[in-house]
């Protein structure tokens, strides 16, 4: 009875948020651009001032990552992105085709259900408050239970900026308390016009069968290959770079090194200085074990965790100063914890006969888990990296950076984003980095160039010479059945 009353409770107050946020959209949708630019420049001034309170709270309540990378990550989501949209048109006309006679006007969706994860709570709560408030539209979070409290201080923050800026009170909310009877109930009610999903599968997943209009995000799992071409130490430090950044919980960071065996000694020697270590095969199979949990997910455990946390979770005994920990492997699949994504700083490694073989070898990985998510790729040879990104199922494919701030467009001049489409290959209904466009509709205004007389014109005007019998469409049929095995 007790959890009837406190599931009935959830809803209600779901419902009582969505109503009011719905009630103040209404309000910003006849803002100028002028006062939503304004509304966004407070938001994110407030999340700057507060960018180390914020890393600080949400390093302590999930214990995933440093607050110090996450510093970067909440400035990242805040004034980075803000210097990227602050120029772009959300409001009214926003283009004019004056040769094709088409106008183009931004129309916000509406309520914004936003799901928030625990690996990157802050940072993605800023992010996705910005710009869900720069296209217009009003926003409820959703919050991880394990990041709730830093997620509702985030929250607070930018709700006092946006409403000392001019924006109505009720223009952010947050669910007080997470709950899956809660989180449905945004997810489903009917002035929730979209979601915003960023997270596990499962979560996403819950989010596209919903039945409302969703852009959800799914598990990257990207390779880094590093060519003969490349400039081998460089690659080995922008690898490392990435994947230690806040322990490897960006999902746009290398989870495999593939290499070609003819630079193979090369590279592991290079990786050694700099201080990766390389698991034996039994130390492999120790840290193997806590990967993945039983049911094949990956085990929270791991997550954000240093080397020395990791090691000594697997009962390792590693050199001091260790920065990664690479297990060097020959399969790829469901039940190998290294071929999967792995949100920590733990790489596999992968030595193939050529380029060819490391391209198959990229793409395994990738249909095993993270497609359409990301791949890098440390190479100099411009035909070799063309080849590479007319065949990856990936929608991002990163040239000579590091895949964890590359991906999302921090050393890269993609969308700055913490949320990253995968496109239909990885079951995502974008395959951009999400920004303030996507959160759009965009009405159009088109004026007639042609009349109907000009339509028939171009029509053939006779099907003279043209067999439309009966028979003949009888045997077409059969024709293309049969050519199909059916």
């Amino acid at each position: 009875m007790e959890k009837l009353d406190k599931d009935l409770l959830a809803i209600q107050v779901t419902r009582d948020i969505i109503t009011k946020a719905k009630k103040a959209q209404e309000k910003i949708q006849a803002f100028s651009q002028e006062k939503i630019d304004a509304i966004v420049k407070n938001m994110v001034e407030a999340a700057e001032r507060e960018a180390v309170k914020l890393a600080k709270l949400a390093n302590e309540e999930t214990g995933f990552g440093n607050w110090e990378d996450k510093v970067l990550k909440n400035t990242f989501a805040s004034r980075t992105l803000y210097n990227y949209i602050k120029d772009i048109k959300t409001v009214g006309i926003i283009n004019r085709d004056e040769k094709n006679k088409v106008v183009d006007i931004a129309v916000p969706v509406g309520v914004i259900a936003a799901l928030i994860p625990s690996t990157n709570p802050t940072s993605t709560t800023i992010y996705k408050a910005i710009i869900a408030l720069k296209a217009g539209n009003a926003i409820v979070f959703s919050p991880h239970p394990s990041a709730k409290n830093c997620i509702l201080e985030t929250v607070k923050i930018l709700k006092d900026a946006a409403i000392e800026a001019g924006a109505p009170e009720d223009s952010i909310g947050c669910l007080p308390f997470p709950s899956v009877e809660g989180t449905n109930e945004l997810m489903k009610h009917k002035d929730t016009a979209l979601i915003l999903a960023t997270g596990g599968e499962a979560m996403v997943k819950a989010a596209y069968s919903s039945g409302t209009p969703a852009i959800g995000v799914g598990p990257g799992n990207g390779p880094a290959f590093i060519e003969k071409s490349a400039d081998i130490a460089l690659a080995v430090k922008r690898i490392i770079d990435s994947k230690t950044f806040d322990h490897g919980v960006i999902c746009a960071s290398e989870q495999s090194i593939v290499v070609e065996s003819c630079m193979k000694e090369q590279v592991v020697a290079e990786l050694k200085r700099q201080k990766a270590y390389f698991l034996n095969e039994e130390e492999s199979l120790k840290l193997g074990k806590y990967i993945l949990r039983e049911n094949g997910t990956m085990n929270p455990q791991i997550v954000g965790k240093s080397v020395e946390v990791l090691a000594e979770l697997a009962g390792l005994s590693i050199p001091s100063g260790t920065k990664l920990l690479i297990s060097e492997q020959t399969t790829v699949g469901k039940n190998n914890p290294y071929s999967r994504e792995k949100l920590a700083p733990i790489l596999a490694f992968y030595s193939e006969e050529n380029w060819e073989k490391a391209c198959d070898r990229c793409i395994e990985l990738l249909m095993n888990e993270g497609k359409g998510h990301t791949l890098i790729l440390h190479s100099n040879n411009e035909a070799l990296i063309q080849e590479f990104a007319l065949k990856k199922p990936v929608s991002r494919i990163l040239i000579n950076t590091p895949g964890a701030l590359g991906g999302i467009g921090g050393t890269t001049n993609i969308v700055p984003a913490l949320t990253l489409g995968c496109g239909a290959v990885g079951g995502s209904a974008t395959s951009d980095n999400v920004g303030p466009m996507n959160l759009l509709n965009i009405r159009k205004l088109a004026y007639g160039t042609r009349e109907l007389e000009d339509l028939k014109g171009a029509q053939p005007t006779t099907s003279e010479g043209i067999d439309l019998s009966e028979e003949y469409v009888e045997s077409l049929i059969k024709s293309i059945m049969e050519k199909m095995n059916i």
